[in-house]
């Protein structure tokens, strides 16, 4: 038996509804889903600390939410993991004809052709990363109408995509049919004007319209960050490690000299977090 037929034996034996685990019989898709997210932040985590040992191990956890979810789904005559393995091996081959060739298989060579023809782009134009990018997008385009979807550039971006992950989704798909700034001055212009109108809506301080004001502030930034080539989400993240990092050299200090963090005026704080951000970068 293989590594893989191990793992989906043992899968299917922990649902077994005579003599598997309680608790594996009790989830469903929605109970594993969030597993499933924190699992793909967890293999993230590791790669952002550079721990390659530890990637093996959240890699492992991960591929056990694939084969939990694939395991419900042939309880219920859906699919089983055979076929999500299979239709990713098709895509692999519909959506690489530069390595494969455009004949790779039968469906492959009618998503590639139709594809070709809505964006006039061949294997031969995937030479280098940018063609690979726009056979890849037409591809992928093709493969929405082919599932009835498909009429705006917008269609199938995950909802449940992190925010400023699905931000940035949204703005490049817009971006590929014109909808976008020349560069990234209009961006800029774009966060000063959505905070004034925060401010504006400062005096009445309506809850949803502070929402809505605060959400147009995030989402011109993060469209700022696509112009620029940083990844928002990434930014945020190492801006929180930062913060805390730095907030931690405060509290210690504070400790170091037995005085209350709380309750100090701002200009000690601020003074105390100006030395910590000289020993945190």
């Amino acid at each position: 038996m293989s590594t893989i037929d191990s793992l989906l034996a043992i899968m299917a034996q922990l649902r077994n509804p005579d003599h598997g685990c309680p608790w594996d019989l009790e989830q469903n898709f929605a109970s594993i889903a969030p597993h499933t997210i924190e699992e793909a932040y967890e293999v993230a985590d590791a790669i952002e600390r550079g721990d390659l040992e530890g990637l093996r191990d959240e890699l492992g956890d991960l591929l056990l939410q694939v084969v939990f979810h694939a395991q419900m789904a042939k309880e219920e005559g859906l699919f089983d993991f055979e076929a999500v393995a299979q239709q990713l091996i098709e895509k692999l081959l519909r959506r690489h004809p530069h390595v494969f060739g455009a004949d790779a298989t039968t469906a492959a060579t009618e998503v590639a052709n139709s594809a070709e023809e809505a964006a006039g782009t061949t294997a031969a134009d995937a030479s280098d990363a940018a063609g690979v990018t726009a056979s890849w997008e037409a591809i992928k385009a093709a493969e929405r109408r082919r599932k009835g979807s498909g009429d705006s550039a917008l269609d199938d971006v995950a909802t449940a995509l992190p925010a400023l992950m699905r931000a940035g989704k949204l703005q490049r798909r817009a971006a590929r049919v014109g909808f976008d700034w020349p560069d990234y001055r209009g961006t800029l212009e774009k966060i000063y004007e959505e905070l004034n109108e925060v401010k504006a809506e400062l005096p009445t301080a309506d809850p949803q319209r502070l929402e809505d004001e605060i959400g147009d502030v995030l989402f011109a930034v993060t469209n700022l960050s696509r112009h620029l080539g940083v990844d928002s989400e990434t930014a945020l993240r190492r801006a929180g490690q930062r913060f805390e990092q730095r907030f931690r050299a405060v509290e210690a200090e504070f400790r170091q000299h037995n005085t209350p963090l709380k309750g100090q005026p701002i200009e000690v704080l601020e003074a105390a977090w100006q030395r910590a951000k000289k020993t945190v970068s």
